[in-house]
């Protein structure tokens, strides 16, 4: 990770010192960098230390920065990694002509891999998170959204680039597609699994901890699972008092919202929901080679379900 920091770093090089200045803020924010330590721990599970996999593992956490410049801009978010947005330090017309800066920096860096299949993975990934944002933009203030309407959105806005960061290693390595099926379905379920213990943060989670605003998703008139869980088992009065906020993205009657979702068990139902997906990481990353990389993917997705941050 030291060494994917280092590209990271020489590759923001830029003579426009606006573009460098955002750039360098959001990134060094720090983060989890889940991404491309996925990649890295993939190709350390399959035995590969292909001379690319540093380059590749900065250029998805540049495509996962630029969505990030982008989707404060849209949420109209404030506060991420326990620091004012981007948007709100240097404007939004800045913060989005960064994030280009970054997605074009990223198909420069893929261009020096050159390797196809490199390039139709990450740029088929770059397109789905696109329509995904999309898709969440027009569920936005709209109560009526299933459950299978909010899987669709995180596997494509979150999921997508967890699947093409577990997938870029054993095309790397040169490996079998059975493998690389299995390196993919891990990354996809292991994506899905952290937005749904996201989703569920907005909600129970402590401001401070999460570096950002709880109560943001209704805010913004998401729906995520734990609402549409609360929405199945509310009383009448109780949908109502839901619906109303999500339609109007209002926030003061956010925690009578949290005790609806508690009261309900709608976090644990989607507790649940993730816990499955994390047990179908776990079963794809057991077609991996025994080792310590493997066996450090094994904790990660285990480790997911106690995220408090």
């Amino acid at each position: 990770m030291a060494e994917v920091d280092e590209v990271i770093r020489a590759r923001l090089t830029t003579d426009v010192p606006l573009v460098r200045e955002v750039a360098q803020y959001i990134i060094s924010a720090g983060g989890k960098r889940l991404r491309p330590a996925l990649l890295l721990l993939v190709s350390g599970a399959l035995g590969s230390s292909h001379p690319h996999r540093h380059t590749l593992a900065a250029v998805v956490e540049f495509i996962h920065t630029a969505t990030l410049l982008h989707d404060d801009v849209v949420d109209e978010s404030t506060l991420r990694r326990g620091r004012a947005t981007a948007n709100q330090v240097f404007g939004n017309a800045a913060s989005v002509l960064v994030g280009d800066f970054l997605y074009s920096r990223a198909f420069q860096m893929m261009v020096d891999v050159d390797n196809m299949r490199v390039m139709q993975v990450l740029s088929d990934a770059t397109n789905v998170i696109a329509e995904g944002e999309v898709l969440q933009l027009m569920n936005m203030h709209d109560a009526s959204i299933s459950e299978d309407d909010y899987l669709r959105v995180i596997r494509s806005k979150t999921a997508k680039l967890f699947e093409a960061s577990a997938r870029l290693a054993p095309i790397l390595a040169g490996a079998d597609p059975a493998i690389e099926q299995a390196c993919a379905t891990y990354g996809q379920a292991l994506g899905t699994a952290f937005q749904v213990i996201d989703d569920v943060l907005d909600y129970e989670g402590d401001a401070q901890e999460l570096g950002k605003n709880l109560g943001d998703d209704l805010r913004e008139g998401k729906v995520t699972l734990p609402i549409i869980c609360a929405l199945r088992a509310a009383s009448d009065a109780q949908r109502q008092l839901i619906r109303e906020a999500i339609e109007h993205g209002q926030l003061e009657h956010l925690p009578a919202i949290q005790s609806i979702i508690v009261s309900t068990g709608a976090l644990e139902a989607a507790r649940q929901a993730a816990q499955a997906e994390a047990r179908r990481a776990l079963e794809a990353a057991k077609s991996l080679p025994a080792n310590e990389h493997q066996s450090a993917l094994l904790q990660l997705a285990a480790a997911l379900l106690e995220r408090r941050s």
